[in-house]
């Protein structure tokens, strides 16, 4: 079976649940791959597999949720949450990271959430400390809404757009073509190494000829 043939058979369902959850884990405070779960699905997205929007309304929910969920969870547990978590994942939840975030929240307020979507160890700490901090939710929702909206949506376009080009260049791309663009490369390197010798043996010889009488 062809690889696309292959691919056509994954349900779409599958796809766009296992999107909202692996997103909406890692948005909740769990450290989970959510940025490489969604470009992969937005690969598959350029391939026909799943819809485009579809699956950036399932990320963006995802996003929402998760955070929404991630702050309630911090409001509750406060500066003692973050102290368990960082003895269970220290390289997520450790005391710089911890003090690193809370800066930026202290500094930048909702933009910290917003553009904390873009930035890993953020996405998973935005929620839990945006609660923990008592940000009022009112402003924590407006910009946990635009951030995961603007991320999920934004990747999910940019990667099915770039997904759809290349596919389209491949395709056009023959064999015959591909062997002579080595080929090509392989004797330009050869000629280039050549020459670059020959003129470190005239470099050489230079001085010799020069102290002769």
């Amino acid at each position: 079976m062809h690889v696309d043939e292959w691919l056509q058979t994954i349900p779409s369902v599958w796809v766009y649940a296992l999107v909202g959850a692996v997103i909406g884990l890692e948005s909740l405070g769990i450290p989970l791959p959510g940025e490489i779960v969604l470009v992969s699905a937005a690969l598959l997205s350029s391939k026909g597999v799943v819809h485009p929007v579809i699956l950036g309304i399932c990320a963006s929910a995802g996003a929402i949720v998760g955070d929404s969920i991630g702050y309630l969870i911090g409001r509750k547990g406060g500066r003692p949450l973050f102290d368990r978590l960082g003895r269970r994942f220290p390289k997520h939840f450790g005391p710089a990271h911890i003090a690193k975030a809370e800066q930026v929240f202290n500094r930048h307020g909702m933009w910290a959430v917003f553009f904390g979507r873009f930035i890993a160890l953020l996405r998973i700490l935005a929620g839990p400390l945006a609660g923990a901090l008592r940000m009022p939710y009112w402003r924590f929702l407006i910009a946990n809404v635009l951030g995961g909206a603007a991320w999920a949506g934004g990747t999910t376009a940019a990667i099915y757009y770039l997904g759809v080009v290349a596919d389209k260049w491949l395709k056009g791309f023959s064999w015959v073509g591909l062997a002579a663009a080595v080929l090509f490369g392989l004797g330009t390197t050869v000629w280039l190494k050549r020459r670059a010798a020959k003129a470190a043996d005239k470099q050489e010889v230079a001085p010799e000829t020069v102290g002769t009488p």
